[in-house]
């Protein structure tokens, strides 16, 4: 007795286009090696055979793209394999096993189902479709979309559906609709799924208007803005925004001309350092194809702020600052070693914004580096080094007590310079008296000259009576 399997005279099966589809056809038990096996479709006639001698045939249709495995022939499995499934491979099928007297036959109905976007690779800004069609369609069947598989129709009203035999999605696109689009269309507990990817020319990087890039002051970052690969953008611009979007000028330590050693769809510019007042919203554009496309991002500047302690013994406090913080999810203070070999170690101290040390010394001295972290991983970081401003605070002192001894020392030979001069002022005065009289000067020469005679010459007899 032949015993097959029937779905209400038919299996149903549905196949993405560019797969591979296999139609069931197993027999059981199983039917003898000359068995006649007819593969055929509806309206179109034969598409594979084997005669009782074991030779096969082909037909029309699909028939170069089909095979049935001679491995499980002998085990009664006659299932046919097509290779990239069309759209006109779809309709029905009757696979028909004879095997003398005895004669199965059994009834397939293949549907295809196929995703197209349309135009292929749109420009961002422009209209776009993106059609869900299966042949032939199922009578009352449902239709979800799913967009790198997180379902967005019915869920999601940002699209627009229209049905005539197939679902159709309308929009705009943008660089948030890139990915892998799904389309599954469900009938009963029979469901089937085709994908394809959508791809949107514009500024792929950022690919939205809500990227924050994190600098720390004093370094130097890019702000990326990266065309699809081979566009080549015209009126390309930067600019930086305020708070009501109008445009102002770009501060001075943006370099436009590194744009010029880059390819034409790249037009990422470069900070050569990031300054305080940095921070906020910049804009890149770019006409492609007549459609002018533009990016915004935000530049968040980092660093971080110290107590500055009057002397080195005095409590320190570390904070690390953003200028926008509103994605920070935890702050991580890490300090940084290193070896006689220059080897790198980090060792994590404390969570939160602020770093408190009672006290400056070796064991907490040298770099710091406060990390901040998001929803979805590390955003960045910041360093201080903190055996810099310890060192300053000393050399500071140690300035103060050569300044005290400099300045008295200074003070010391001013006194006497000061003496001197006025030693010297009453030698002048008391030469300039007695020049005022000659003669009175000739008299004190010659008083002065008797006076040592009269000692030379009492020396003298002092020596004589001796």
């Amino acid at each position: 007795m032949w015993q097959y399997l029937l779905l209400l005279g038919a299996s149903l099966l549905v196949t993405e286009a560019g797969s591979q589809a296999v139609l069931p056809c197993v027999c059981r038990p199983p039917s003898t090696s000359a068995a006649v096996v007819l593969w055929s479709k509806d309206l179109e006639g034969t598409v594979w055979r084997k005669g009782k001698s074991g030779l096969e045939h082909w037909g029309i249709g699909a028939a170069q793209r089909v095979r049935c495995p001679h491995s499980e022939v002998g085990a009664g499995d006659y299932s046919l394999y097509i290779k990239e499934v069309r759209q006109e491979d779809s309709g029905k099928y009757t696979c028909m096993v004879q095997d003398g007297e005895k004669i199965l036959s059994k009834r397939i109905l293949l549907r295809v189902i196929k995703v197209s976007i349309s135009p292929p690779a749109p420009v961002e800004g422009n209209k776009m479709t993106i059609t869900c069609s299966v042949s032939p369609w199922p009578q009352e069947a449902t239709v979800s979309w799913m967009l790198n598989k997180k379902r967005v129709y019915p869920e999601s009203a940002d699209y627009v559906l229209s049905k005539n035999q197939e679902s159709v999605l309308e929009s705009k696109a943008s660089a948030g609709m890139m990915g892998n689009w799904s389309c599954v269309v469900h009938k009963g507990r029979k469901q089937g799924k085709a994908t394809t990817a959508l791809t949107v020319r514009g500024i792929v990087n950022p690919s939205s208007a809500s990227a924050k890039v994190y600098a720390e002051v004093g370094s130097a970052v890019t702000l990326p803005c990266v065309f699809s690969t081979g566009l080549t953008p015209s009126d390309t611009a930067w600019e930086r925004l305020d708070t009501s979007g109008s445009a102002l000028p770009l501060p001075p330590s943006f370099n436009l001309t590194s744009l010029l050693s880059l390819p034409p769809w790249d037009r990422s510019v470069g900070v050569g350092q990031v300054g305080q007042g940095d921070g906020g919203r910049y804009r890149c554009s770019g006409t492609v194809e007549g459609r002018r496309v533009a990016r915004e991002m935000q530049l968040v500047t980092a660093q971080v702020l110290s107590n500055s302690p009057s002397t080195q013994k005095a409590p320190v406090s570390l904070t690390c600052h953003l200028s926008d913080a509103s994605e920070v999810t935890e702050y991580e203070w890490v300090r940084v070693t290193y070896d006689l070999n220059g080897t790198q170690s980090e060792s994590s101290v404390q969570k939160g914004r602020v770093l408190g040390i009672n006290k400056v010394s070796d064991r907490n001295s040298g770099e710091w580096a406060c990390r901040f972290h998001g929803k979805e991983g590390a955003l960045g970081s910041v360093t201080y080094h903190l055996h810099l401003m310890s060192r300053l605070m000393g050399d500071n002192e140690t300035g103060s007590s050569s300044n005290v001894a400099m300045v008295a020392g200074l003070g010391f030979f001013l006194l006497v310079l000061l003496l001197v001069l006025v030693q010297m002022y009453r030698n002048y005065r008391r030469r300039k008296l007695i020049l005022q009289y000659p003669a009175l000067e000739t008299i004190v020469h010659t008083i002065a000259n008797e006076r040592e005679d009269r000692e030379r010459n009492r020396v003298k007899e002092d020596e004589i009576s001796k």
